[in-house]
Formats: structure tokens, C-alpha cells, sequence
């Protein structure tokens, strides 16, 4: 074929749809009818290029059906068919009165017809045919159309089953081929008079009764096709008593498009496969003519197909493509011999189809010829733009230098269309590729990412890492405990758009109580650049709460839904989230002191001290036990030289003060208390503890005699006896003493302090290897212990609180014996 095609854009649709679910059917009046898929159908006019009607249905359509004699759009839907008159809704979108808008109609279930869950529609005389799948079947239903055009009395006059081989089609929503019903008439059939509506072609004689049989030939019936999305071509005859739907052939791959052409059938396969079915000479010896199959591969996939003549032309969604099959339907006549239903496997070599340059297109139709001889198609690209396509005359001699003006005119304007859509094409293509190379560029520093965080460094030392603040607000009167957590990236990659910081909150009484006390915070944020921080701000507790210690697990998430889409994400491991472990933040009693100034301290003191010896003599009246003395105490005593050496002091700097601000005014665990709100009085601070009571914390430096191990280390009273040949040395120590009037504040800060003497002597000097261990061994088993006694003094709080049968006096017996387990086991580093 010579010469170019010509591409008009008669509008374009705001909607951009699938090709395996979208359909174009026309009419009479120049009107185009489309299905998208979604729950309307669109009604155009060619000829004034307008959009009429926008129909709306109560589901989403999946076929439509044009009776031009009785003016009836049928249109199918998963919830069944419906019937609309075309008559009424042209006449009102075409009146003089109505703007240039489409109409929009919308129609009610008093339209409906037949069934339910419908997939393809096909008109033959009166009978409506549909066809749907029931569990394992394939169900072919008829029925009488009413010749008053009642939607409501539709008549059954028949059903035909073929069960499915493959599980290919699900719900009228799914995203695959639709099968194909289409009607298929002898050429010498005169069926001007049937009142035919679309899907209808004309076959030769002869081969007509080689196919579908004599009876069918003799009765002239019209012959009902389909094509299955298995592959499948099955034909049953109309009018023919004891028909069965048979198998005439299987493609093996979805069936897009079935045709015809002097003697020739024509279907088409989804992935390129073309048959071609004709009559040809059984042999030699004059066995009568026989059906010969051929088979012909093109490059796919295909969308779309229609045939002009013995021109396919076909749609692969990024070029618009034409095969002559002329040469293909007789090139095999002396070679292909045999029976019915046999293949000539030499006609399967792949051929190359001309490309006519028109990209996009995902449905075609066949429209008309103009006075000049060209072909006509319709065609809707993917960006919703419905399109006339003008076709090339046949045999053009592109090589006559006397064109006439008119056609040198034409043959730029097809040049120049042909220019353009190649440069819309390759535009497409450029924005797939760009969008392709951010995803890969995005994935690539997801990977180094977490090799970074995955690398084996310790949680401290990784370069994206998190570090806090704890602040006290005051907020309605009510005191609260906040988090400043810093998400502080010193790598050299950006944590782009995706990225969320997750943390974790595990109070001590996680497993107190048998079920998870864990709270989950997540805060998406910006890209990140290397050195940017992150700062978001998460509540630990109220005042008077006291679950301390609290165990913050810092994580970062990608999520691969932003890059993949969700459909794909769904499917990967994880739901496509990537969760890289960053470091775990620890939250002491010794982060959560609010501080407050000696003379306020004084005044609560003494004010709580009144109020707890009340209600302490109340209890000794109910046999609650002695109240005795209403302060607790418990201490740690470090040497003074290991202090100076680990802290690096030099004379005259004051010990026991810098030990203080050592304590709380420091990083510890990756968290800091706020400066301001702690007052250094000397060596005495007075704070509020998390449970609202006052503490006060003392380091002061004495003098004491002190028996050494043969390690050079003294532990704990047991620990200490354990070891002989001690000797007796005159140290500097420095004592932490920490008193209050609750039990539970001594515990959290005699575990809290033991946190950081830990800490300590990892920093520690070197010094023969049996000091370190030795010194190690103590603090960890005293820090052991104090975890169990900070653990039986919340349990004994939470008792008290969720269970009835815990009296008064045994929440406090309890308390007494941890107070005196944490008195007799005093602790020495030196």
C-alpha cells in the first residue's frame, strides 16, 4: 500500500481507560456509541463532531448492542442489560434549545431487560443473544425481543453451555478480554431485509458449508461465533433443531478480533497469532474441497483489529499497523492438504506489517469510504481522543510525478501529521523513560541506605542516628514529660520523599501486667539532606506517672508504595515497607526530674511530710504497721580518683559538683535533660520526681577506711566476703545519696545512677585487666538487682491499683523488704 493516512482528531474524552474493557460501536445518523468500562456510555455525532449524551448506568458497562430498526440501545452490565431509546434521547439531545453541553442521562432499573453479570451482546433479526459466565460454564442465552419493545417482556428461547477450560475471565471490573459474539451469514444470503445491527459478516458459500454444515447451508441460518479469551472459537447454528456450541479452533491466547473476506476467515489472537481459514483442494486424486488452516505470526500484542477488505489493520497500544492478507489466504493452497481443521504449520512464520506512524490506538472500527476511494477508520487512543483515520487509496502510484495540487497539499499535511504524532510518541516514550530513571535513581539510595545502617557499627556510631531532650510543659495546669528526638543524617545521601521515622515506646511495665504497654509513633517528613535534622516531639507520662525507665526503639521506614504503586507494593514481603533499625534511646528517672528551687522544695517538703504523717497514723490504727521514719535513703560511694581520672579534673575543681552536673546535664543513653530546668545548688540538688514527689540528691566526698580485695575492688557486703586476704586502705570517696519520702523514686534513682557509673567505668582508665572485670561484675549484678527491686515497687503499685484482694499491708511489708534489701547492699567503686 502507498502513500500515508491522514489523522483527524474529532474531540477528545476526559477519560483515559484500558483497551481490554473499552468498545466502539456505530450506528445509524452518524453516531458513535462508547463504552469505557465505568458505569456510561457516550453518544457522538461524527458529523457535527459534538458530543450528544452522556448515559449513565447502575453499573459498569461491559458491551453494547444497536437495534437501528426499533432505535434501541442495549447495553450490558455486570447487574444485567439494559434498554434505552434512541429515538427519545436523540431527539431531545438534538433539539435547538439545548447548549452545546452533552445531556446527561441517567437510567433506572425500569430499563432493564434480561440476566445478570453479562459480558457480550449480539443482535440477530429479533433475538437478543448475551453470553456469561456460570461457575465452570460458558452460558449462551436467547431471547425474543418483544415486538412492542417492552423492556419487560423478553422472552427465553434458549441457552447453550461449553465448559471453561482456564479460570481467564472473573468479574465484569477485572482487567482481561471480554469474549466475542458475532454473527456470521452465507453470502448468498439476502439479510438486507433482517434489520442487522453490527457484529455481522458475510462468508462465501462454499465455505460456509464446509464449516458449519450442510444444514446450516440448506436453512440459510445465520450462525452464531464467539470467541473466548481461552482461545477458543465456537460456533452454534440459529436455526437449526439440536444444535450444540461446538469447537471449531483453538488460538491458544485470547481472542481479540474475528473478520471475513471473499473466502477467507480471519481471527486473531492477542499476542500476534493470525488464522486464516479457506477452501481449498483435499488432493489429486479429486477428494472435493476441504477447510485449510493457516496460520500467520505478527508482532504484538494486539489491542485492537478491524479489516478493510483483505487489509488488517491492527494496534499494538505504540503503533498502528497493516497486513494485506491477500497473499497469506492463497499461499498455501498447493501445500495445505488434509482434513478438516488441519493447520499448514509453514504458513506460522512471523511477517513483517507496514506501520502507518499512528501511535496510541486501543479500539478501531471500520466507519466509511469517501468519494475519492479512501477507507475510513474510527479509532480512540489511550488519552481518550477519538480519531479519523483516512487510509491511502489502494494501488496510488507514488511514483506519478504529475500530482495534481490538491494532492501535493495532502501528501504535506500527512507528512506533517506523521510528524507530529512521532514527536508525541517519542514525548510519551521520554516521560516513561525519565519517570523510570527517578525510580531507579530513588531505589538506589533506598540500597545504600540500608547497607549503611546494615554495615555492623555500633547504634551510637552510625551516621544517621537519633538523639533527644526530655522537657517538662505545663499545659491547662497539668504538668507533662515530653520528647525532643533529633533524627540527625550525617551520611552523604538524601532520605528523600518515602522516608518515616518510626519510634517505638516501651515503658519497664511492658510485661508487668502480660500484655504490651508499647506505644508506636510515626512522622513522615521532607527529603533530608546530608547534615539536615529532623525534630518531632512525642509525650512520655503526666505528672505522677513513675513506669521508668523508658525504652525508645528509633527506626526508619520506606515505604516502596510512592515508587512501585500500591498494587505492586501489596504484593512484595512486608507490604513494601522497608524498616531499617536506627539506635534505641533510654529515658531514666534521672531524665524525667523536674526541677525546682531549695525553698519551694522546703515548703512541699514539709507540706507532704504533714500530710503523709496523717495518713500515716491512720494506718497504724488499722494495723497497717508502723509508720516510721518517712524518708528513704540509699547511696553509692565511687572513688574520688576515679572520678577525676574518668571525668578528666584537675585541681581545684570540686568533685562531688562535678559529678552532679555530670549526672544531669549530660548525654546519657543518647538523651539530655533541658538545661534551664535544673538548679545546681553546691552539691545538693532538690527536683520533683516523675511520681510528683521531691528527691534530693547529695554528693559529698569523705574520708573512709575501706577493705580491699586482692582484685582491688570492693562490691557489695556478699560479694566482698566472698574474697580473702583483704587489707585496709584510707580512700577519698564520693557518695551519691538520694532521699525521698517514696520508695519508688530511691529505686529509679539508685538504677538510674548505677546506668551511668556503668557507663563510667567504660571510659575508665586502663588498669589491670582483673580491676576492670572484677568492677564490671559488681556494677552489673548491682544493676541487675536494682532493675528486680525498681520492677517489685511498680508491681506492688499496679497491684494496689488493679486488684482487689492486695490489702494496705502487704503493698507495704512489700515496699519495707525492698527498702531494707536496698540499704543492707551498699556498693563501692574505687
Amino acid at each position: 500500500m502507498e502513500g500515508r493516512c491522514v489523522v483527524e482528531t474529532l474531540t477528545k474524552f476526559g477519560f483515559s481507560s484500558d483497551p481490554c474493557i473499552l468498545k466502539v460501536g456505530s450506528c445509524l445518523w452518524n453516531d458513535v456509541f462508547l463504552c469505557t468500562g465505568d458505569d456510561e456510555v457516550y453518544a457522538f455525532n461524527s458529523q457535527d463532531r459534538k458530543l450528544k449524551a452522556i448515559v449513565h448506568f447502575p453499573a459498569p458497562v461491559s458491551d453494547l448492542a444497536v437495534d437501528d430498526d426499533k432505535q434501541i440501545l442495549y447495553v450490558a452490565c455486570w447487574k444485567g442489560v439494559y434498554g434505552v431509546c434512541l429515538s427519545s434521547l436523540l431527539c431531545r439531545v438534538q433539539s435547538p434549545d439545548t447548549s452545546s453541553c452533552p445531556s446527561h442521562v441517567k437510567v433506572s432499573d425500569d430499563h432493564f431487560v434480561i440476566g445478570e453479570g453479562v459480558l457480550a451482546l449480539l443482535l440477530i433479526n429479533s433475538t437478543l443473544l448475551n453470553i456469561t459466565q456460570r461457575d465452570t460454564s460458558w452460558l449462551l442465552t436467547l431471547h425474543k425481543i418483544a415486538e412492542e419493545s417492552i423492556f419487560s417482556s423478553y422472552e427465553m428461547l434458549g441457552s447453550f453451555k461449553l465448559p471453561v477450560v482456564s479460570d481467564t475471565v472473573h468479574h465484569s471490573t477485572d482487567k482481561c478480554r471480554r469474549p466475542l459474539l458475532l454473527c456470521v451469514h452465507s453470502a448468498d444470503t439476502d439479510a438486507s431485509s433482517d434489520g442487522l445491527s453490527s457484529n455481522h459478516i458475510y462468508l462465501g458459500a462454499i465455505l460456509f458449508k464446509l464449516l458449519f454444515g450442510i444444514d446450516a447451508a440448506l436453512a440459510k441460518s445465520p450462525v452464531i461465533f464467539c470467541g473466548l479469551p481461552d482461545g477458543r472459537l465456537c460456533f452454534t447454528p440459529q436455526r437449526v433443531p439440536g444444535s450444540q456450541l461446538k469447537v471449531l479452533h483453538s488460538l491458544e491466547q485470547p481472542v481479540v478480533f474475528v473478520g471475513a473476506f471473499a473466502g477467507c476467515l480471519v481471527a486473531v489472537g492477542e499476542q500476534g497469532r493470525v488464522v486464516l481459514i479457506t477452501s481449498q483442494q483435499a488432493g489429486p486424486e479429486g477428494g472435493g474441497l476441504r477447510a485449510a488452516f493457516s496460520e500467520v505470526c505478527i508482532p504484538g500484542p494486539v489491542v485492537c483489529a478491524c479489516l478493510d477488505g483483505q487489509s488488517l489493520y491492527y494496534s499494538t497500544g505504540s503503533d498502528l499497523l497493516v497486513l494485506d492478507l491477500s497473499l497469506r489466504s492463497t499461499g498455501g493452497s498447493e501445500s495445505a492438504k488434509g482434513e478438516v481443521g488441519s493447520s499448514n504449520k509453514r504458513d506460522g512464520a512471523l511477517y513483517q506489517p507496514t506501520s502507518l506512524n499512528v501511535c496510541g490506538v486501543i479500539a478501531l472500527v471500520q466507519h466509511a469510504s469517501n468519494t475519492a476511494g479512501e477507507a475510513q477508520l474510527l479509532g480512540l487512543s489511550s488519552r481518550g481522543q477519538l480519531q479519523k483515520i483516512i487510509l491511502p487509496i489502494r494501488g496510488q502510484d507514488a511514483s506519478s510525478s504529475n500530482l495534481a495540487s490538491s494532492h501535493v497539499g495532502r501528501s504535506i499535511k500527512d507528512v506533517l501529521a506523521a510528524i507530529g504524532d512521532i514527536y508525541e510518541r517519542s514525548s510519551v516514550l521520554k516521560a516513561a523513560i525519565k519517570s523510570k530513571n527517578q525510580t531507579m535513581q530513588q531505589l538506589n539510595q533506598v540500597l545504600n541506605i540500608s547497607f549503611l545502617l546494615n554495615d555492623g557499627a555500633d547504634s551510637q556510631e552510625k551516621s544517621i542516628h537519633c538523639h533527644a531532650t526530655t522537657c517538662w510543659s505545663t499545659l491547662l495546669g497539668k504538668d507533662s514529660l515530653n520528647l525532643k528526638c533529633i533524627l540527625d543524617n550525617g551520611s552523604c545521601y538524601v532520605l528523600e520523599r518515602g522516608w518515616t521515622l518510626s519510634i517505638t515506646v516501651s515503658p519497664l511495665c511492658d510485661s508487668q501486667r502480660g500484655e504490651s504497654c508499647s506505644t508506636h509513633y510515626s512522622f513522615p517528613f521532607h527529603p533530608l539532606h546530608p547534615g539536615g535534622k529532623v525534630e518531632v516531639s512525642l509525650p512520655l507520662a503526666s505528672a505522677g506517672e513513675s513506669s521508668f525507665p523508658v525504652t525508645l526503639f528509633c527506626s526508619l521506614v520506606f515505604s516502596l508504595s510512592g515508587l512501585l504503586g500500591e498494587e505492586a507494593a501489596l504484593g512484595l514481603p512486608n507490604r513494601g515497607l522497608v524498616s531499617l533499625p536506627l539506635n534505641t534511646l533510654t529515658v531514666d528517672w534521672l531524665h524525667a526530674l523536674q526541677g525546682i528551687s531549695p525553698t519551694d522544695a522546703a515548703s512541699q517538703h514539709c507540706n507532704i511530710d504533714n500530710i503523709q504523717a496523717f495518713l500515716n497514723s491512720r494506718l497504724s490504727g488499722r494495723g497497717g504497721g508502723d509508720a516510721g521514719n518517712l524518708q528513704h535513703s540509699a547511696s553509692i560511694k565511687v572513688s574520688s580518683q576515679l572520678l577525676r581520672d574518668t571525668l578528666m579534673l584537675r585541681p581545684p575543681s570540686n568533685v562531688d559538683v562535678a559529678l552532679l552536673k555530670w549526672l544531669l546535664c549530660k548525654a546519657h543513653e543518647g538523651v539530655m535533660v533541658q538545661k534551664d530546668k535544673l538548679v545546681l545548688s553546691n552539691s545538693v540538688v532538690h527536683a520533683r520526681a516523675p511520681n510528683g514527689h521531691i528527691i534530693k540528691l547529695t554528693a559529698k566526698e569523705v574520708k573512709a577506711i575501706v577493705s580491699l580485695s586482692q582484685s582491688g575492688s570492693v562490691c557489695d557486703g556478699c560479694l566482698a566476703q566472698a574474697h580473702v586476704g583483704t587489707e585496709e586502705e584510707l580512700l577519698a570517696i564520693t557518695e551519691i545519696q538520694f532521699e525521698s519520702s517514696s520508695m519508688a523514686a530511691v529505686c529509679g534513682m539508685h538504677h538510674a545512677v548505677l546506668r551511668r557509673v556503668k557507663s563510667l567505668l567504660q571510659r575508665a582508665p586502663e588498669k589491670s585487666s582483673s580491676t576492670i572485670k572484677m568492677q564490671s561484675l559488681c556494677v552489673r549484678q548491682a544493676l541487675q538487682r536494682a532493675e528486680t527491686l525498681l520492677q517489685q515497687v511498680q508491681q506492688s503499685r499496679i497491684s494496689s491499683s488493679f486488684s482487689g484482694g492486695v490489702s494496705t499491708g502487704q503493698v507495704t511489708s512489700c515496699l519495707l523488704t525492698v527498702y531494707q534489701e536496698l540499704r543492707e547492699n551498699s556498693l563501692y567503686i574505687v
